[in-house]
């Protein structure tokens, strides 16, 4: 019970120090994320520049990479908490990267808006500059698959039953050998007692090339 329950806290907290980094990478972008030019030709209405449409991409291209550093550093970080592996660690940090990609986009947006405020009622003939949007919910996969995929990476490489977490050693239920051998083939030492397949034990060869020859173990 006590270990669920830690295992549950070390989930909590890495599900909101994922949201707070996510929110933190979401003003980041908002500060740095182009702006789209307008030229209004009429009282509210505007005519988007020549090559001012590409920047809603660029948007769009830079908060996918701002989730996917995200998505990396989290995951490594999470890993690195050895004591705590296991689902529902996994579990915490796919719930704030999920969360996090959610707070990024929302925030971030909101950041370019008091970053780029839109002009009340601009005359006709000037140019403005409007905040870009995220536009797309795809975007927001990235953040947490990336960091899913990559903790399941570490789990795949790590050749301890327990994934390195000393669990299985403080129980006295870790067997260095058997954890490398896929066959679970026991070990019998010499004189430890009856050999197995019916008390018979190879023979000395009777001759080169013949096949050994069984008898009774004794």
């Amino acid at each position: 019970m006590g270990a669920s329950k830690s295992a549950l806290r070390a989930a909590v907290v890495v599900a909101v120090a994922v949201i707070v980094v996510s929110a933190l990478g979401g003003v980041g972008w908002g500060l740095l994320a182009p702006t789209e030019q307008l030229f209004v030709v009429e009282p509210g209405r505007g005519a988007v520049l020549t090559g001012e449409s590409v920047h809603q991409f660029d948007a769009v291209a830079m908060f996918v990479c701002f989730g996917a550093v995200a998505g990396v550093l989290s995951a490594v970080a999470t890993w690195r908490w050895r004591s705590q592996r296991g689902p529902l660690l996994q579990l915490g940090l796919l719930a704030g990267s999920l969360i996090g990609a959610v707070v990024m986009a929302r925030l971030g947006e909101q950041v370019a808006e008091w970053y780029h405020p839109r002009p009340h009622d601009p005359p006709v003939g000037q140019i403005v500059e409007l905040p870009t949007e995220v536009g797309t919910w795809l975007a927001l996969i990235v953040q947490p698959l990336l960091a899913s995929l990559l903790v399941l990476f570490f789990a795949a490489l790590n050749s301890s039953e327990d994934l390195g977490t000393g669990t299985a050693v403080a129980a006295g239920t870790y067997d260095p050998a058997g954890a490398f051998d896929p066959y679970r083939a026991a070990s019998y030492p010499a004189g430890a007692g009856p050999l197995p397949y019916g008390n018979y034990e190879p023979a000395g060869e009777a001759g080169s090339g013949s096949l050994p020859e069984t008898r009774p173990h004794r």
